[in-house]
């Protein structure tokens, strides 16, 4: 493999989380400011967060949009953060949506990355019932809900029911790098 930062290589993102680590005032601060940092397509930084630790208002809200087999796991974590943009919907590829998207997708990956560098993980979740997290959130009109990020520290995998155990104790695979190279 070729050389790549520990952060990025053992980066994963595991559905074990442990119910009884907190996520600190400092390190949720630390998450947001790396994502506020991320690169945004002329600076127009259209992302907005909803960060909702165990147990309080925002982290129940944003649970109960997530499909069951994913609360019973995502329950356990730290924290909840919702990552959302502010492209309009109806807007041709290429268009303000699009570029808000791809934004919103870089702010969470470095919030993924300050994760690893903070000893947390994220797992980032896409299906949920958006319109009623925008609800749940009471959003804006023009604020699009695209991710759920369960962040929090590992957990027993063997606590997890056994098919999502399987898959926690799985190796990781990748495609291998031709496969993703155009030809």
């Amino acid at each position: 493999m070729a050389d790549l930062t520990p952060l990025l290589a053992f980066r994963w993102s595991p559905r074990a989380f442990d119910p009884d680590a907190e996520l600190t005032g400092d390190e949720a601060a630390s998450l947001l400011e790396a994502a506020r940092w991320a690169p945004s397509t002329e600076n127009a930084q259209p992302w907005r967060f909803a960060l909702g630790h165990r147990q309080d208002e925002t982290w129940k809200r944003i649970l109960v949009s997530l499909p069951e087999g994913d609360q019973g796991w995502a329950r356990h974590a730290s924290a909840l953060v919702v990552g959302a943009h502010t492209g309009a919907s109806r807007v041709p590829a290429g268009g303000e949506a699009e570029r808000a998207a791809y934004d919103l997708g870089q702010a969470i990956a470095h919030l993924t990355v300050q994760a690893a560098a903070l000893g947390l993980h994220v797992h980032q979740l896409t299906r949920f019932d958006r319109a009623r997290l925008a609800a749940e959130l009471d959003l804006a009109v023009g604020i699009r809900p695209l991710v759920v990020a369960a962040v929090g520290r590992l957990g027993d995998p063997y606590a997890l029911p056994a098919e999502l155990r399987d898959r926690e104790t799985a190796l990781r695979r990748r495609h291998p790098l031709p496969a993703l190279l155009l030809r």
